[in-house]
């Protein structure tokens, strides 16, 4: 066969109950120039026979089996047998909308340019009230406090180019089930073996090499939350790795050259990154705050301030870390007329 439009790259790893139904949802796409490279990384259930027996029923299907080295491994692994342009990401426990391969193609042809793009989610099974599904992930702030539903809508929430950049330090803005992306790009940027989530390292990344990036606004990946996924049951999902990540990249972007910056907000979110930005060498100099008994103090050398306060200091970077899209507004609303621009002088990452 020649070289398909887009290579479906799928790491399976004990996904017996949802392969079928998985691969299913590929074979029904309208657009039918496609290749799935299926890495089995040592699954102990059936996983690599349902995938045997689908490469068996359709050419387009090729498995590939290693031994258990984990995702970053198995998605290298599968990364160096890609042929399309497009390389499309999947995981063994979701399904893909028949449309999905069409639009996110057509997406890429419209915009030449074009490096990634994701998609909006619907996630499922829909929970009840009350259930553990509705407890937040490790490392999702006080805006998804209301269950998953609350991050599905967040997620779903963002259409442009300007929502990727406005909302990529507060949680990763395109699930990685729904990214599509030219293969050389990712190629050159690869997924690394890091102690943070592999995805949001690699969006970060291309954002700050200034690749472009979008979301078809459709739900296009039903995208299965449950105990077993690795986002609940790995450390390099918890707060705390989600939190050296950021400050990772913030120093390395937004923080270049900087040795301190402003921090408004100091609870939860804020002192954890602040904790992980000391560890990369950039500490805060000042932190903006409400509370009354705070202002005055200092806290970790910072000197604590009012809002206010900034109308009559040196323009400093500031990085705004306070929980909640609401207060995230009115400060952004606050910043404005002070001439702060966000991504130039503040970013807000929750």
């Amino acid at each position: 066969m020649g070289a398909p439009r887009a290579s479906v790259l799928l790491p399976v790893f004990d996904a017996a109950p949802w392969l079928e139904s998985c691969l299913r949802s590929l074979r029904r796409q309208r657009m039918e120039d496609w290749e799935c490279v299926l890495v089995d990384d040592g699954s102990r259930d059936a996983s690599l026979e349902i995938a045997k027996w689908f490469e068996a029923h359709d050419e387009r299907i090729r498995v590939f089996a290693t031994a258990h080295a984990g995702l970053v491994a198995a998605l290298r692994h599968g990364l160096e047998r890609c042929r399309g342009e497009i390389v499309v990401r999947m995981d063994a426990d979701d399904w893909m909308h028949r449309d999905r391969l069409a639009l996110q193609s057509a997406a890429f042809d419209n915009t030449p340019e074009l490096c990634a793009a994701g998609s909006h989610v619907r996630i499922f099974p829909r929970p009840k009230a009350g259930t553990w599904v509705e407890r937040p992930l490790p490392g999702e702030d006080d805006r998804v406090r209301t269950g998953r539903r609350g991050y599905e809508a967040w997620l779903n929430g963002i259409e442009s180019a300007d929502d990727i950049a406005r909302n990529a330090w507060i949680e990763c803005p395109i699930a990685h089930p729904t990214l599509a992306i030219r293969r050389d790009a990712l190629e050159r940027h690869g997924y690394r073996d890091v102690d943070w989530p592999e995805d949001y390292d690699l969006v970060l990344r291309l954002q700050s090499a200034g690749e472009p990036l979008r979301v078809v606004p459709r739900r296009l990946v039903g995208w299965r939350d449950g105990p077993e996924r690795l986002s609940r049951t790995s450390p390099r999902y918890d707060a705390a790795a989600f939190a050296a990540c950021k400050a990772h990249h913030l120093a390395a972007s937004f923080l270049s050259g900087e040795s301190g910056y402003a921090l408004w907000g100091y609870g939860g979110t804020g002192r954890l990154l602040a904790a992980k930005l000391r560890e990369n060498e950039r500490t805060a100099h000042t932190i903006i705050d409400v509370h009354p008994r705070r202002i005055g103090q200092t806290i970790q050398g910072a000197e604590v301030i009012a809002p206010e306060a900034l109308a009559h200091r040196e323009k400093a970077k500031l990085i705004v870390s306070v929980a909640g899209e609401g207060a995230r507004s009115e400060i952004r609303d606050f910043l404005t007329p002070l001439g702060y621009v966000e991504g130039r002088d503040f970013v807000c990452a929750a």
